[in-house]
């Protein structure tokens, strides 16, 4: 039995219950934390995340599962789990309150305080055990001493949350004209990198709206360069570590400018807009590798993210047996010893496989080195005969990957 349970037991949501049996006392969103915490006059800590978020565990098993840590929250506050995915109007509040407090970037884990009322007065996002105890009581602290401080900042919060939602008046009647497209697509390609794709530097998020508008744009005005920056980015994410090479689907995010090492949760809504813009950019093309992707990035959701009543779950895990990738990487001996000696040379030099790994702690993730007819030449192997044995070394190795342990699902259906 547990030794701890608080409310989130009674609750649907894979996230919510992962911390049902910390020892904080956690309670749901709702009017019965909001009534303690004014009955009670504490603050309120607000702590969203998502069943696959690989901070999110870390950061419990850090504080959330740690008695001391509990304490302190317990006895200060009034702490709330939120699952951003089951309550976005809650999550767009206090991550927007996170983006106006912290001067800094926000993500999940993300952790808010805010008064009794809810107003947020401060938001950050994941710290280490020591950081959060001392956060922790320089707020307990100040609302002893300076009560009036925490009214100010929520005051402030407020304030700049009202600014922020208000949105111009339109003119009655807009004429269209391409230059209003034009120019934005021309600021976004400023912030591009053409080389290996993808707007900005580390982390790298596919991001695929922005590149749906860059391929109308680049219909309506006939911008090459614009449609060029597109393929650069489609063909780097299908090429690299961020795209699943042996099961089809792409990961959140990439922690690295490359498309490498992948921030392994694999998101629904992600997947989702993807077919959609690879799709796209097929009709657009008739590039066979954007089919491949499509069809491979189907299969995925069509196995692991779908109901047999034909609902769609939310996500899978980046961890699996509490590390992260665990299940997605290979070491050079594990995959030597699986592949017959001609095919893993090929299989090497074409997904990058290093003796020493290509990822931290020796392990390799799989990532295709060029295109396929780059590869041939370079192989010396005609295209199509690359291709057929790649996917027989990918089946075998799919089969192999199937036995390990996989990461958690949440099964929350919201489609």
């Amino acid at each position: 039995m547990p030794q701890h349970t608080n409310a989130l037991a009674g609750e649907t949501s894979p996230y919510l219950l992962q911390h049902a049996h910390n020892p904080v006392d956690w309670h749901p969103w709702g009017e019965t934390a909001l009534n303690e915490a004014q009955a009670n006059d504490k603050l309120l800590i607000v702590s969203v995340g998502y069943a696959a978020c690989h901070w999110c565990h870390v950061m419990e098993r850090e504080s959330f599962e740690d008695s001391t840590v509990a304490e302190v929250m317990n006895a200060g506050f009034v702490p709330i789990k939120v699952d951003r995915e089951e309550r976005p109007d809650v999550d767009d509040v206090y991550m927007t309150a996170c983006h106006l407090t912290s001067g800094g970037s926000c993500g999940w884990p993300l952790n808010a305080i805010a008064l009794p009322d809810g107003r947020p007065i401060w938001a950050g996002t994941y710290f280490p055990k020591k950081k959060w105890i001392e956060i922790l009581e320089y707020f307990v602290k100040l609302k002893a001493e300076e009560p009036e401080k925490l009214e100010a900042y929520a005051k402030q919060i407020a304030s700049s949350l009202r600014n922020s939602s208000l949105q111009p008046v339109a003119p009655d009647t807009v004429a269209f004209d391409a230059s209003l497209t034009d120019a934005n697509a021309i600021t976004t390609l400023q912030l591009a990198d053409l080389v290996r794709g993808g707007v900005g530097g580390a982390p790298k998020f596919p991001m695929p709206i922005v590149y749906e508008f860059l391929l109308d744009n680049a219909a309506l005005t006939g911008r090459d360069d614009h449609l060029d920056f597109v393929h650069t980015t489609l063909e780097q994410m299908a090429r690299g570590g961020i795209y699943d090479q042996l099961g089809g689907g792409f990961a959140r995010y990439s922690v690295d400018a490359d498309w490498h090492a992948p921030h392994f949760e694999k998101m629904l809504y992600d997947n989702g807009q993807l077919v959609s813009l690879y799709s796209k950019a097929y009709r657009a093309t008739g590039r066979e590798e954007y089919a491949d992707v499509i069809r491979e990035t189907l299969a995925f959701v069509e196995r692991e993210l779908t109901h047999t009543d034909g609902g769609f779950y939310s996500s899978l895990d980046a961890d699996s047996e509490g590390v992260e990738g665990k299940y997605y990487v290979w070491t050079y001996d594990e995959l030597a010893e699986l592949l017959p000696k001609n095919e893993f040379a090929a299989f090497a030099k074409t997904y990058g496989i290093r003796k020493g790994g290509n990822w931290e702690d020796g392990v390799n993730i799989l990532h295709r080195t060029g295109s396929w007819e780059e590869l041939g030449e370079e192989l010396g192997v005609p295209v199509t005969d690359l291709k057929h044995a790649m996917k027989q070394a990918r089946h075998l190795l799919v089969q192999t990957r199937a036995e390990r342990v996989r990461p958690g699902l949440d099964n929350k259906i919201l489609v």
